[in-house]
């Protein structure tokens, strides 16, 4: 059993941040990646406990705008209180969105290469089944299995019981963010390769996600790999989204991010951006009750949850604080939509604050930092194998042509 964790001391509620500090365009590749997956797992910490409500009902129960670590909603009566009950979401927890990146980061540390759908059923999937961890809003060890969502273990359904192609398992599951929030690291793994990061990810999320799920995990990794490039701004990474996007999901971001484009402070866009995505959300307006035709396979819509980052990263100029206290105090499914911007935004270069890092991985238990350090070896990795892969087609290109 992991030593008890510090008390966590909860922020008192604030008005949500202006920019505090600009992205890094120097930054390296080692910067970015660990401001992208402590600055995903910090968005995921801050928005667990608000998950599912909406900004009003957020400002009413804190008195104000969120500004750093809150405890859970019910406070002390997190372990029975319907409808998060028993999950020990606030006081710096990060949920099953930091639990299935750093899954999938573990995956990448054993393949050492490009992923496939057949990666998540021959490792992934075993990762999740076999070897217990300590899940922070259980308090306890426990297959990460046992927490993760049900769209989650439609993993283990498909693939370890039904031996489902990989690459079909997708199909049939309910169409979530549940493969986006999870798959910043194959964007980092590509950083700077935006098309790269998303036929691989729409690859790794065929055995999870389908529809208009699997294309936001696709476009999510392509934010990501577009935001490591140097000198990337929040309008070229949405540039690279829009160049890749299909159907529903590019006509989402579009709108989303025309909007966020005349707003620069949070509090102003919240609704707006609502109301933006609405028309592509098949959830509706009651997030707790969703409609009739709520996350079924479509052409024309798109999750929420992307768009509204991507939104979030643009209302605030690329500044991680900014952008996830904005996504934090949207309300609705908040962490995966903070995880997301803490993600993109730690991909510009924007650094976390230690404020905000250090209780989340005290109060979490985890070191929020290996993972970041384990996968920036397996992108310099992988780029070599790339490299060499490129100038032998190269070398027998050449050949070809002069046959």
């Amino acid at each position: 059993m992991p030593p008890k964790a510090p008390e966590v001391h909860q922020n008192p509620p604030a008005p949500i941040a202006s920019p505090s500090s600009t992205p890094t365009p120097s930054a390296t590749l080692e910067d970015r990646i660990t401001h992208a997956l402590v600055g995903a797992a910090v968005g995921d910490a801050l928005g667990g406990p608000v998950e599912g409500y909406s900004p009003e009902q957020i400002l009413e129960r804190h008195g104000g705008r969120i500004g750093g670590i809150v405890g859970p909603w019910n406070g002390d009566a997190w372990r029975t209180a319907r409808p998060l009950a028993p999950y020990h979401k606030g006081d710096g927890h990060v949920t099953d969105d930091t639990l299935m990146t750093h899954a999938l980061v573990r995956v990448y540390t054993t393949v050492r290469d490009h992923l496939d759908a057949y990666a998540v059923a021959d490792h992934l999937v075993p990762d999740l089944m076999t070897t217990p961890r300590w899940i922070p809003e259980l308090e306890t060890d426990a297959l990460p299995l046992q927490r993760v969502f049900l769209a989650e273990k439609w993993l283990a359904t498909r693939l370890h019981y039904g031996h489902v192609d990989p690459r079909e398992a997708g199909v049939g599951n309910i169409v979530n963010c549940g493969a986006a929030m999870y798959m910043a690291p194959v964007g980092l793994v590509n950083a700077a390769d935006p098309a790269t990061a998303y036929a691989e990810a729409i690859d790794v999320a065929g055995a999870h996600q389908s529809s208009y799920g699997r294309e936001a995990a696709g476009v999510l990794a392509a934010a990501v790999a577009a935001a490591c490039a140097p000198g990337a701004t929040p309008d070229s990474v949405v540039a690279a989204c829009l160049a890749l996007a299909k159907d529903g999901t590019r006509a989402a971001i579009e709108r989303v991010c025309e909007t966020a484009a005349r707003h620069t402070d949070a509090e102003s866009a919240l609704g707006p951006l609502r109301e933006a995505v609405a028309p592509y959300d098949t959830v509706g307006p009651d997030y707790r009750r969703p409609s009739l035709g709520a996350r079924r396979p479509s052409r024309l819509h798109a999750i929420e949850e992307l768009p509204v980052a991507l939104g979030m990263v643009v209302v605030s100029g690329g500044d991680l604080r900014h952008a996830v206290l904005g996504a934090v105090n949207y309300g609705r499914d908040c962490d995966s939509i903070a995880t997301m911007a803490g993600a993109i935004t730690g991909a510009l270069g924007s650094p976390v604050p230690d404020a905000w890092s250090k209780p989340v991985a005290e109060a979490s238990r985890l070191d929020l930092w290996a993972p970041a350090t384990a996968l920036a070896g397996v992108a310099r990795e992988v780029f070599a194998k790339d490299t060499a892969r490129r100038r032998a087609r190269e070398e027998a290109f050449a050949r070809l042509g002069n046959g």
